[in-house]
């Protein structure tokens, strides 16, 4: 169960956003979330194996190699990827990893959460945007 007020923190206090999986794909829903968070005010990162500019911002292979501070993971590639995205996470020093959609990986995600990392599964910001008035 998410906690709604850590979705409205991570949602209304801007940050840098980490998009893994973000690509120039306009058809994916990484693309229309990242432009989503944008305008919400935060700034985004896209991660992904193809390093492509998105929406304005350089992209980056992996998050060890996005330079400064992560706040946010946002992640966006299958269960079966996300725990290693998780565990990146945690090592770069992240405060919060969001899982989008149908991604899960409960072992993982405790490992975030004893690390002391916000947390919140299966939903997505365009999701939760409207639903806490955004």
């Amino acid at each position: 169960m998410n906690d709604p007020a850590v979705v409205e923190r991570l949602l209304t206090t801007p940050a840098r956003w980490a998009v893994v999986g973000l690509s120039t794909n306009t058809a994916r829903a990484a693309h229309g979330v990242a432009a989503y968070l944008q305008g919400l005010g935060h700034t985004i990162v896209p991660v992904h194996p193809r390093a492509e500019t998105v929406h304005g911002e350089p992209g980056y292979r992996r998050l060890e190699d996005v330079p400064g501070k992560i706040d946010v993971v946002d992640v966006f590639v299958n269960s079966s990827r996300a725990g290693a995205v998780i565990d990146d996470a945690v090592r770069v020093g992240a405060t919060a990893v969001w899982l989008q959609l149908a991604v899960r990986d409960p072992k993982a995600e405790q490992r975030a959460r004893a690390a002391g990392l916000d947390l919140v599964t299966d939903t997505c910001p365009r999701i939760e945007g409207p639903r806490h008035g955004l």
